[in-house]
């Protein structure tokens, strides 16, 4: 029986409230205003009720009660037994008002006695007042008819119609609003409805302001962009497995099958040691293609305070090549990041550099401008400024000096740059008297008081 939809859960509860609230206002509006007329109405009575005693005490009462009211209140004097003695013009030749005969210790009484059945029904606030304590005293009646509203339900009906109108205002007023409110949330649900796994570039429509449901959306947007990116790695994955690993794995079947089909005509240990550096590369490239799909997804790899300077410093000390490495480091250049991926970044740099350069590599720590700057130049042939893009891309061979060798995979210079940009960071080649120079910038990480101490 439950509302499936909050517009519809939102309008009955506001209606109930409303119902309620303006229920129990209506209920003491009704009361109020009764207790009002009829103490109104009882105020009149006792006037005149206690005008007449006193002139039938002090014998001064003569012929017919006069009547100042036009015959709106009754007034009866009668006598023990029911007879009407006296009377104004209105009351005269009627019964009592009342059967009810004030006792000589309770001389006055106010009450309010109605007559006849519904909707016919006439009630009266009476006031009685037994003029004397002796067992033969006259009693006085004074009596005024109360309005018919607050006698046929009148009064109830109109109370009970405005609680209903105001209740199905408030529920109208509810279920427009819920429903402005609900409106974007709406566009929101179908446009998630249409996005599928293989169009993920569709986004949810972002209303202004800065309420809930902008926040929400701004939210959503976020998540499928970080899933657009998610799904797209996968699918680069699969596209540069199935295109890098193709050519080695044609390369060694060939290899194995010749040396199979010719064993005589073949050097078995040579054949092996083909068979390996094969298997290597394969390895290597999908070792390096996993790292770039899991790079910047998350994961469990916790960032940690990492002196930029000291780990480029204990870098270069575990390298021995034939290719001189000069450093200039500036101490303290504090980052945070995850240290295996920034040695893995700093060594792709180190193994570009050391390829193409032509005697001398050099590398820099220092901070600048509020960031953490590492440089690694070389003094090689360098690259044009039309490819310095090109170079961070999976694969890619340039037409110059420093097109990919076959010890490389030609993945390590993407895998630096998705590892720069995981960490919040650039990487960029940039303008150097001559030769290659790799600029990484990464923000400085904030120091803690306990650091400082």
């Amino acid at each position: 029986m439950r509302p499936r939809s909050i517009r519809a859960r939102d309008t009955l509860a506001a209606a109930v409230i409303a119902a309620l609230v303006f229920g129990v206002t209506a209920a003491g509006a009704d009361v109020g205003l009764r207790a009002e007329v009829e103490a109104d109405h009882l105020r009149q009575t006792q006037v005149d009720a206690r005008r007449v005693s006193g002139a039938v005490r002090d014998g001064s009462l003569e012929g017919t009660i006069p009547d100042d009211t036009r015959g709106r209140i009754l007034i009866q004097v009668v006598e023990p037994g029911g007879r009407v003695a006296n009377a104004t013009a209105a009351a005269t030749g009627r019964p009592p008002v009342s059967r009810l005969w004030p006792s000589s210790n309770l001389r006055v009484r106010d009450f309010t006695e109605c007559h006849g059945s519904w909707p016919g029904r006439d009630c009266y606030v009476v006031e009685a007042i037994r003029v004397s304590t002796a067992a033969d005293s006259v009693v006085v009646y004074a009596s005024e008819r109360l309005p018919s509203y607050l006698v046929n339900g009148l009064l109830e009906g109109v109370l009970a119609a405005g609680v209903l109108l105001l209740a199905g205002t408030a529920a109208w007023v509810t279920w427009r609003v819920v429903g402005r409110t609900l409106g974007p949330v709406e566009a929101i649900r179908a446009q998630l409805a249409e996005i599928s796994a293989t169009d993920l570039s569709r986004r949810v429509p972002e209303p202004p302001g800065q309420d809930e449901i902008a926040q929400l959306a701004r939210t959503a947007n976020t998540t499928l962009d970080r899933l657009e990116r998610a799904v797209g790695r996968q699918r680069q994955f699969a596209s540069d497995a199935s295109h890098e690993l193709r050519s080695p794995l044609a390369g060694l079947r060939a290899n194995l099958e010749d040396a199979a089909a010719h064993p005589e005509d073949n050097d078995l240990r040579e054949v092996v040691r083909s068979a390996l550096r094969d298997t290597d590369r394969l390895e290597s490239i999908v070792t390096d293609l996993l790292l770039l799909a899991r790079i910047g997804t998350g994961g469990t790899a916790v960032h940690e305070p990492i002196d930029l300077a000291e780990l480029a410093g204990a870098e270069v000390r575990r390298r021995a090549g034939a290719v001189r490495i000069v450093t200039e480091l500036a101490p303290q250049v504090p980052v945070r990041g995850v240290r295996m991926q920034l040695v893995r970044l700093l060594g792709n740099l180190l193994d570009n550099a050391e390829r193409y350069a032509g005697s001398t590599v050099t590398v820099g720590a220092a901070r600048l401008d509020g960031q953490a700057l590492l440089t690694v130049a070389d003094d090689g042939p360098g690259i044009p400024p039309a490819d310095r893009e090109r170079v961070f891309e999976r694969f890619t061979r340039l037409d110059t000096a420093r097109s990919r060798d076959a010890g490389g995979t030609g993945l390590g210079l993407a895998i630096a740059r998705e590892i720069a940009r995981a960490h919040g960071g650039t990487l960029r080649v940039e303008d150097a008297p001559s030769g290659a120079r790799f600029v990484l910038r990464l923000p400085l990480a904030r120091a803690k008081p306990d650091d400082r101490a």
